[in-house]
């Protein structure tokens, strides 16, 4: 149980999981919402200081994406677990596209979950940093408010891709395999087998790139992982 718990939002429609991940999370020693539909997630979610939102994906009346895209607008540092049924590529991708940080395919097991809500809860302590900005290919990085600034366009961040920047900045005199990523900016072994990595920095590329499919800002190390570009 944590001395500093959370304020977690859960939002899942089916009522017996609902329960299930609100006695759980509250048993961890944080402090549980839950709502069961899409309007109510984006009301609450955009209303409460929350410190993690545990977000379904097939949700009545507005879908995960949604719910996610329009807290986005909101609160763009806000981290998102995405929780789907759902083990489809394309599924983790669209979540990932419009700003969750992490996601869980059901069935899931109960220490996955805590772990994966534990590493976001040490990402979001980056929130209290100084200000940190970066200037690079016309793009102005603004790490402390998750968001990137181009030709006078915004657009928000997320914690995990604020996690990368930051990492390859700070290693820039070197490339960062994709096992260090793993540990350092999610947390979790690095030796898991996924493509959360790579999926994470194609959609972060989408938001500071000027050319997505020619990077200047995060490279590819062939045979590597990733480094950061001068631009």
């Amino acid at each position: 149980m944590f001395s500093d718990p959370m304020n977690i939002l859960v939002v899942e429609d089916e009522p017996g999981l609902r329960r299930a991940l609100v006695d759980l999370l509250t048993g961890d020693g944080h402090r549980v919402e839950a709502v069961e539909d899409g309007p109510s997630a984006v009301e609450r979610g955009t209303a409460q200081p929350f410190d993690l939102i545990l977000l379904d994906l097939m949700l009545p009346r507005l879908d995960g994406i949604e719910v996610c895209r329009r807290l986005r607008e909101v609160r763009p540092g806000l981290p998102i677990l995405m929780l789907t049924a759902r083990g489809s590529e394309e599924d983790k991708v669209r979540g990932l596209e419009v700003g969750a940080d992490d996601y869980v395919t059901k069935p899931f097991g109960a220490r996955e979950l805590l772990a994966r809500v534990q590493a976001l809860r040490r990402r979001a302590k980056t929130a209290t940093a100084p200000i940190e900005e970066i200037e690079v290919d016309d793009c102005r990085l603004d790490l402390g408010h998750c968001r990137a600034v181009r030709n006078g366009s915004s657009v928000g961040l997320t914690y995990r891709e604020v996690g990368i920047l930051r990492w390859l900045y700070d290693h820039r005199d070197r490339a960062v395999p994709r096992s260090e990523l793993l540990e350092q900016v999610w947390g979790v072994p690095g030796d898991l087998r996924t493509r959360t990595v790579d999926m994470t920095i194609s959609n972060l590329r989408r938001k500071i790139e000027r050319q997505p499919a020619q990077p200047r800002i995060v490279v590819t190390v062939k045979g590597v992982g990733y480094a950061w570009g001068d631009g």
